[in-house]
């Protein structure tokens, strides 16, 4: 990790105790007058003391010689904060995960402003120079503070701000708000409205309802019918999925482990499909990081995914709280969730495995158990000069007929060649 990338994460606290002293008389002074404002921090932002909670926007910035923002090239005055949800962003140019915050938050701000007029947000640079502000301001559409760099050191004490990009609500009200407002805006855009714990926790329930709850145009689409596509051109809807077990692959083609499975998954697809009766799909849930990865994902996958630019993507990663890759989660005929280990049982399994449910895997397993019983447990072939012994293999290649082969496989220990039960020509 390079040094800046460690500074986009912290924020030096390295203020005078003379700074100190000063807040800490600022927010005793606005706590006898009963000025409140709530704030929560998010992305980073604690609010670890009573008395940096109660403290008023408006007044802190009349204490630091602040009379008015900036709207464009328009000087605008402080907001009162009544009739609108304030909102601070601390956020700076040479931070790449501020710069990959904005666009999300731009267009959940814009989505917002379209909709109702409660929120306003107020831009605090931590930027290095002025020339930086002016840069990373091109792409705000809210209000901005003046640049000044005491200014953001003594904000950044106030608000107990210590990573960037750093999204606090503030509230004039009781609501009590969400902790982490980069990480709702990130996951939700502008259905995180109104920021409050709320809210967080009616969308948690929302996602777990599409998670449990087996309706697969809910789950895919938000309620709207959406389509996938596949690598060679052609599409589906989710109701042509309705009624089937359905795999959730979640991959990349920059995950060399991805690359792998994939072509385990393939495989065990084929060999699925070329039983018609089997009702089975399989849709691939990009992260690659452009379109040209994910056409590179997509090109030798047989089955369909959702397009790169829907945000569905997204929304489904989040849903099954999916944290690595390559992930494959399964889900029945009824649309609920099979196993969320889809990705061992494949590894193991294969085809065989299908329709990957406990009981199906039970069955295999005492089915392997009774396949041992029949057969030695070591012998000598024909073909090989050394003992061979009966093993347990996920995957391996024959040596005789070069074929791939699963579980019961006769290997030696001495060089690793490796038979299929049905290659092995016993010497008598």
């Amino acid at each position: 990790m390079q040094a800046s990338d460690i500074f986009c994460c912290k924020v030096k606290k390295s203020e005078t105790q003379a700074r100190k002293r000063r807040v800490l008389l600022l927010s005793r002074k606005l706590i006898e007058v009963g000025l409140l404002i709530q704030g929560v921090m998010g992305g980073g932002a604690a609010c670890e003391s009573a008395d940096f909670c109660k403290l008023n926007f408006k007044t802190v910035m009349e204490q630091q010689g602040i009379d008015h923002l900036l709207s464009g090239e328009q000087k605008v005055p402080l907001p009162l904060g009544k009739d609108k949800t304030i909102c601070l962003l601390f956020s700076a140019n040479w931070s790449r995960p501020c710069k990959a915050f904005i666009p999300q938050l731009v267009q959940a701000y814009n989505t917002l402003k379209d909709t109702r007029q409660e929120l306003e947000i107020i831009f605090v640079s931590f930027d290095r120079d002025e020339n930086g502000f002016k840069e990373h301001i091109k792409s705000m559409p809210w209000l901005v503070v003046p640049f000044d760099v005491n200014l953001q050191k003594f904000m950044g004490n106030v608000y107990k701000v210590n990573q960037i990009p750093s999204f606090i609500p503030l509230d004039v009200g009781t609501k009590l708000l969400a902790k982490d407002a980069v990480g709702l805006i990130k996951d939700y855009g502008a259905d995180a409205f109104p920021f409050t714990k709320k809210r967080q926790e009616e969308l948690k329930a929302l996602d777990e309802a599409k998670r449990e709850g087996g309706n697969l145009n809910e789950l895919f689409a938000n309620g709207t019918e959406d389509s996938f596509v596949y690598g060679k051109g052609g599409k589906i809807f989710a109701s042509d999925l309705v009624g089937k077990t359905i795999g959730l692959y979640f991959g990349a083609h920059w995950c060399p482990p991805c690359r792998d499975f994939t072509s385990q998954l393939i495989e065990a697809y084929n060999d699925i499909k070329i039983n018609k009766d089997q009702q089975f799909e399989v849709v691939f849930i990009s992260t690659d990081r452009d379109f040209k990865e994910f056409e590179l994902s997509i090109s030798k996958m047989p089955w369909p995914a959702i397009p790169f630019n829907s945000k569905t993507r997204q929304d489904i990663c989040r849903i099954f709280e999916v944290k690595w890759i390559p992930s494959l989660i399964f889900l029945g005929p009824s649309g609920k969730t099979v196993t969320t280990n889809g990705r061992e049982m494949v590894s193991s399994y294969g085809a065989r495995g299908f329709p990957f449910t406990e009981a199906k895997i039970l069955e295999i397993e005492t089915s392997l158990m009774k396949e041992k019983d029949g057969l030695p447990q070591q012998l000598k072939d024909i073909k090989h000069e050394h003992v061979l012994k009966l093993d347990m293999a996920k995957a391996y290649i024959c040596d005789f007929c070069k074929k791939r082969g699963m579980f019961w496989a006769f290997s030696c220990d001495v060089c690793g060649y490796d038979l299929h039960p049905t290659c092995i020509e016993e010497t008598l």
